[in-house]
């Protein structure tokens, strides 16, 4: 979509730069590409090198609706993961997390629950080797989402569940076994999503865009939380000071902050920091080292 391609139509010219200079005016410090598969980890590692001027990172993993991926080999994935190693190797100072990785029974048309349940569980020899932190990806599979992770309590390095749009009481178990929670538009969609991240210790959570995906709607009761809003033009239209409309951006993830700040009984500074200083825990400790 940084390309101006949407579902394989050329809209608009190129403008990721102008996304990213958009974040940076906003006042981020850093930006973590989340990578899906092989070639996402490629193409990232790309836009990384291009990019010089910003501070880009990724992760390395197949998400669990492409775990097919795995099995195009006959070698029981094998092939697939060394793919994925040795792009860590070769990359290590931009590599900051495992993932995306996980179970997604919402879109089993991707890849069977069987297929992903074991690459999710291969995919954690990766994690072992490299020592790095998960981005964990689950949808309508808590009860074996969360076997994995207490079969592997304790042999992990922890991690995110990202997205996070389940009940308190799932985020409590990830919480127990030693997870954050990262919080999205999707994830303040609903009331009951706001009075979920209300409650949520403020020392478990990160927060995210997802972008482009999971913008915060008008629909949404979050919508009325947020003060920061982006002029935006349709695609058709597309303009260079403008952001796309239905097109989220990483410049966004102040409008997740200002959704917190509106619903949470801290003080705003207190909220600002601590889930800054979560952030840096998890995926930029060794950069303070």
């Amino acid at each position: 979509m940084y390309q101006g391609i949407y579902n394989t139509s050329q809209k608009h010219c190129p403008d990721l730069k102008n996304v990213l200079q958009r974040a940076w005016n906003t006042g981020l410090e850093k930006v973590i590409i989340t990578s899906g598969c092989v070639e996402d980890v490629e193409k990232s590692i790309e836009i990384i090198k291009n990019n010089e001027n910003f501070s880009l990172y990724t992760t390395v993993g197949c998400h669990p609706t492409r775990c097919t991926a795995f099995d195009e080999i006959n070698d029981e994935g094998e092939t697939y993961l060394n793919k994925l190693e040795k792009l860590y190797t070769e990359n290590k100072k931009k590599i900051v997390a495992i993932g995306e990785l996980g179970l997604d029974y919402d879109r089993l048309n991707f890849c069977s629950k069987t297929t992903q349940y074991k690459y999710f569980e291969k995919q954690l020899n990766l994690v072992k080797k490299t020592k790095l932190p998960m981005f964990l990806h689950c949808r309508n599979a808590e009860d074996d989402f969360k076997e994995v992770l207490k079969k592997y309590d304790g042999q992990l390095f922890g991690g995110v569940v990202h997205s996070f749009d389940g009940k308190l009481e799932d985020a409590k178990e990830y919480i127990n076994l030693g997870y954050y929670i990262g919080l999205n538009g999707c994830s303040l969609r609903t009331n009951e999503g706001l009075k979920v991240a209300s409650q949520l210790p403020l020392d478990k959570i990160l927060i995210e865009t997802d972008a482009p995906w999971c913008e915060i709607k008008p629909t949404h009761p979050s919508f009325q939380h947020i003060k920061t809003k982006y002029p935006t033009k349709k695609k058709e239209k597309f303009e260079e000071n403008f952001m796309i409309k239905g097109r989220n951006e990483p410049c966004n993830i102040i409008q997740i902050f200002e959704v917190l700040c509106s619903i949470r009984d801290e003080k705003h500074d207190e909220i600002q920091e601590k889930i800054y200083d979560n952030t840096i825990k998890l995926f930029f400790q060794h950069e303070n080292l």
